[in-house]
C-alpha cells in the first residue's frame, strides 16, 4: 500500500504540473519550462518541431497555412500571419519609416557596405514595427517579417517601367549588391533570423508589363546562365530565405509551374532549401492567361507539384479538391508545408519572446536621427553628375537663384514605387532653399507641367529667369509615368515607357529657358530609368541625375549643388542616345543589349559619373601574367586624386576574353571598390580575379574555362570612347593568359 500511495502521489504531482503548464501554454512561456506541445519547445530541433506541428493539423488547416494570409488556428494558440510585406528601399506600405533611395539609386552607389548598412536598418525598423503591431493584435498585410525583396531581375531594356526596382543591367553588380542587402536584412544570428528576404522575380522577367500574365520570354541557355540567373544563384549561395516565381512563362513553361526552373535548377542544382512563393495571383494566370491548365484545381495541383510552397493569391484552397480528386497526395502537402513552416520557426514566431534578441529592438529606432543620416548619405552617393561646365558647385557670390520645373516641389519623386511614408521629407526645392544665405534671393515657379502642355498661355518664368544668376530646373519623370501596372496613373502602357525621351513639353521649356538666358543652367533630373536626352546634354551647363532619392533627397541635392558633398554616383544602366539603338522590346536575347553586348555608342555609358575632383589611374600590375586554368590572379592599381577637393572614386574592374570560342561580353564588370582620397593623395587597390570571373558560358549554358588571352581594364567607368569624351578618368589595362 505504501508503494501504491507513493505512486499515486507522484502521478498526482505530475498531473498538477501538466495542468499548470497547459494553463500557461502559448508564446509567452519562459525558456526551460514545460511546453504544451513539442512544436512550442525551442530546445527541440526545428525539424522535430515542424513534424509535430504538421501532425496536429487537419487538411484544411494545412492548406490555410500555405496561403499568404495564413489563418489563425485558435485550438493550437497559433495567431494569423500575413506573409506579404515589402521593403524595396525601406519599409513599404506599412507604418511610417525611413525612406531610402529607390533600388536603382542604391545600385548607383556601387557600395556594398552601404547597402548592408541600409538593409540592417530596414530590418531593425521591421522588427520594431512588427512587435508594435503584434502588441495591438494587428496582424494584417505589410506587418509581418517576410519581405518580398530584393528584385534582382536584370534591367535588360530601359523601356521596362519596373527597372527602377532593380540593381541595374549588370549581373555581377546585381549579385554583389543584392547579396549585401540579403545579409543585412536577415542578419547572422545563429538562432533567429531578424527578417526574411526573398529573391524575385524568378526568372527571365523584365517586361512588357502589360503582357506579363500571358507573355512567354524566350531566352537561350547561354543568356539564362550568363545574364538572367547568376544573381539568383548568388543569393541562394548567400542563404536567401525565399524565392518568388514570376508571372510570365519562360521558354514555354509558366515560371511558377516550371520543372526546369523550380526543380532542376533551383532545388537540385543549386540546393535551395528555402520557401518558394508565387507572385501575387500568378497561379490564376495558369488557366486564365497562359492556358496551360483547365481549372483552379489543376492550377493548384501543378503549382504544388512544381515546388511552390506559398500561394500569394486565391488558388491553393483548391488543393483540398485536388486531394479529393487524386491529383495530389496529402503527403505532398505535408512536405511543402514543412518547408514553409521552417521560415516561421527561424523567425522565432513560435518561441518565447525573451529568448529572441530581435524582439528587444525599440520602436525608437524608426526614422531615428541615425537612420535619417544614413538616408542622406545614401542619397548623396546615389546621385550621378552627368555634365559639368565648371558651374558646379555653386559659389557664394550668387545673389539671385531661380528654381523651376515640375519636380522641384514634388514629394512623389522622392519615393519611386514600393515606397513607404514619412512625416518629414525634403523636396528638392526645400533642400536647395535650405542652403542659401539670407542675403540671396530665391524664387520659384513650376513653369511647366510634368508631361503635357500648359493650358494657360501666360508664363511668368521668363522674367524670373532674366534676373537670375543661376537657374536650377528640376525636370524628369515620376511614378505617374513609369512603374508597375496599376501604379502609373498617367501611363497608357501600364508603366512601361515606349518613348524614352524627356516629355516634349519639358524639352520645349528647357529650350525656352536657354534662348532667353546665357548664365548657368543647371538641370536636375528625377527618374528610375534612362532618358534619351542628347538635346538636354547640349542645352544644360550641368546635369545632375538624382533617381528617386528618398526622404533626404532634397537635402542631398542641396549638399551636392552647393559643394557640401562631392558627387560620386555611377550609372548602373546604359543611357542610349535614342530608342533606335535598342533591339525589339520583347526580344530576350542579350545581343545588342546593355554595355556588355551593345555595339552602338551610348549617350552615357554604364559605370559613368563625374566628380568635383580629378582621379588618375596608373601602375596596374599582376602578381603573375600566366596562370593555369583554375588559378586566381591578383591585380593592383594606383589611384590618385589630382584635383583640389576630397572625393570618392568608384574603381571598376572589367574583364574581356579576347580569344573566346563563343560570343562573350565586350567587357564584363568583375570587381568594384570605393576609395576616398584627399587632394594629392593616392591609394593602391587590390582585386582578386577568381576562376569564376574569367570563365565563360557556352551555348549550352555550361560554365567553362578556355585557354587564351584576357584583358583586365580598371577605371572610373566602363571602357569605351564615350567615357573618354564625357571626361571620365582614363582607364588602364593589362593582359594575362591561361595556359592550355
Amino acid at each position: 500500500m505504501k508503494n501504491f500511495a507513493t505512486k499515486l502521489l507522484t502521478v498526482s504531482t505530475i498531473m498538477i504540473l501538466f495542468l499548470g503548464t497547459c494553463k500557461q501554454a502559448g508564446t509567452d512561456k519562459q525558456p526551460g519550462v514545460a511546453f504544451d506541445y513539442p512544436f512550442r519547445n525551442p530546445e527541440l530541433s526545428i525539424e522535430e518541431r515542424i513534424e509535430d506541428l504538421v501532425s496536429r493539423l487537419t487538411l484544411d488547416e494545412k492548406v490555410s497555412q500555405m496561403m499568404y494570409d495564413a489563418d489563425a488556428i485558435p485550438r493550437l494558440d497559433i495567431p494569423a500571419y500575413n506573409w506579404w510585406n515589402e521593403c524595396l528601399h525601406g519599409i513599404a506600405r506599412s507604418a511610417p519609416a525611413t525612406i531610402f533611395p529607390q533600388a536603382i539609386g542604391m545600385a548607383a552607389t556601387f557600395d556594398n557596405d552601404l547597402i548592408y548598412r541600409i538593409s540592417s536598418v530596414i530590418s531593425d525598423e521591421a522588427r520594431a514595427i512588427f512587435h508594435s503591431a503584434v502588441a495591438r493584435d494587428n496582424r494584417s498585410q505589410y506587418m509581418g517579417l517576410t519581405f518580398w525583396t530584393p528584385n534582382i531581375n536584370i534591367f535588360r531594356d530601359p523601356r521596362w517601367g519596373r527597372g527602377q526596382e532593380t540593381y541595374g543591367e549588370d549581373p555581377y553588380l546585381t549579385a554583389s549588391l543584392a547579396t549585401s542587402f540579403v545579409k543585412g536584412l536577415q542578419d547572422d544570428h545563429p538562432d533567429y533570423m531578424k527578417a526574411a528576404a526573398c529573391a524575385k522575380h524568378y526568372a527571365v522577367h523584365s517586361g512588357p508589363e502589360k503582357d506579363r500574365h500571358t507573355f512567354n520570354a524566350e531566352a537561350s541557355l547561354k543568356d539564362m546562365f550568363e545574364t538572367y540567373l547568376p544573381a539568383f544563384k548568388a543569393l541562394v549561395d548567400a542563404g536567401v530565405e525565399g524565392v518568388m516565381c514570376a508571372y510570365n512563362r519562360t521558354n514555354g513553361e509558366a515560371c511558377c509551374g516550371s520543372s526546369l526552373l523550380l526543380q532542376d535548377i533551383l532545388r537540385d542544382q543549386w540546393q535551395f532549401e528555402g520557401y518558394i512563393t508565387s507572385d501575387c495571383w500568378a497561379l490564376r494566370d495558369f488557366h486564365e492567361g497562359h492556358l496551360i491548365t483547365g481549372s483552379e484545381v489543376e492550377s493548384a495541383a501543378l503549382a504544388l507539384k512544381s515546388g511552390v510552397n506559398l500561394n500569394c493569391g486565391d488558388i491553393y484552397p483548391y488543393l483540398i479538391q485536388a486531394v479529393e480528386q487524386g491529383l495530389v497526395a496529402e503527403e505532398e502537402i505535408n512536405r511543402s508545408l514543412s518547408v514553409l513552416l521552417r521560415t516561421r520557426f527561424k523567425l522565432g514566431l513560435f518561441d518565447p519572446a525573451e529568448g529572441n534578441p530581435h524582439t528587444k529592438i525599440s520602436k525608437d529606432v524608426i526614422d531615428s536621427d541615425k537612420h535619417r543620416k544614413l538616408a542622406r548619405e545614401a542619397a548623396i552617393k546615389s546621385m550621378v553628375l552627368l555634365k559639368n561646365n565648371n558651374v558646379l558647385p555653386l559659389g557664394d557670390s550668387l545673389n539671385n537663384i531661380f528654381i523651376t520645373g515640375p519636380n522641384a516641389g514634388n514629394l512623389g519623386v522622392l519615393m519611386g514605387n514600393y515606397y513607404g511614408v514619412n512625416g518629414n521629407m525634403s523636396t528638392i526645392l526645400e533642400g536647395i532653399a535650405s542652403k542659401v544665405d539670407p542675403a540671396v534671393k530665391v524664387q520659384y515657379k513650376q513653369g511647366v507641367m510634368l508631361d503635357r502642355e500648359n493650358i494657360n498661355p501666360i508664363d511668368w518664368t521668363t522674367g524670373y529667369v532674366k534676373q537670375a544668376d543661376a537657374v536650377i530646373a528640376v525636370m524628369g519623370i515620376s511614378g505617374l509615368l513609369e512603374g508597375e501596372e496599376g501604379e502609373s496613373l498617367a501611363s497608357s502602357t501600364k508603366g512601361d515607357r515606349f518613348d524614352l525621351n524627356l516629355p516634349k513639353n519639358q524639352l520645349a521649356f528647357l529650350k525656352k529657358l536657354r534662348s532667353s538666358y546665357d548664365k548657368p543652367l543647371i538641370v536636375v533630373i528625377t527618374g528610375g530609368s534612362p532618358i534619351t536626352m542628347p538635346e538636354v546634354h547640349e542645352l544644360a551647363d550641368a546635369i545632375l541625375w538624382v533617381w528617386y532619392p528618398g526622404e533626404e533627397g532634397g537635402n542631398a541635392v542641396g549638399d551636392i549643388l552647393f559643394g557640401d558633398a562631392v558627387p560620386s554616383g555611377r550609372l548602373p544602366v546604359t543611357f542610349p542616345v535614342s530608342i533606335d539603338q535598342l533591339p525589339p522590346y520583347t526580344d530576350y536575347s542579350m545581343k545588342g543589349r546593355t554595355y556588355r553586348y551593345m555595339e552602338e555608342k551610348p549617350l552615357y555609358p554604364f559605370g559613368f559619373g563625374l566628380s568635383y575632383t580629378i582621379f588618375e589611374y596608373d601602375n596596374i600590375v599582376l602578381d603573375k601574367n600566366e596562370i593555369a586554368a583554375g588559378d586566381s590572379v591578383e591585380v593592383k592599381v594606383d589611384v590618385k586624386n589630382t584635383g583640389t577637393v576630397r572625393g570618392e572614386e568608384v574603381v571598376q574592374l572589367y574583364i574581356t576574353d579576347t580569344e573566346a570560342s563563343v560570343a562573350v561580353p565586350a567587357y564584363a564588370l568583375k570587381g568594384f571598390q570605393r576609395i576616398a582620397l584627399e587632394p594629392g593623395e593616392y591609394g593602391t587597390l587590390t582585386f582578386t580575379v577568381t576562376p569564376g570571373m574569367y570563365s565563360i558560358v557556352d551555348d549550352h549554358g555550361n560554365s567553362i574555362i578556355e585557354a587564351g588571352e584576357f584583358r583586365v581594364t580598371v577605371g572610373g567607368s566602363s571602357p569605351g570612347k564615350r567615357s573618354d569624351e564625357l571626361g571620365a578618368a582614363k582607364s588602364v589595362n593589362i593582359m594575362f593568359s591561361i595556359n592550355s
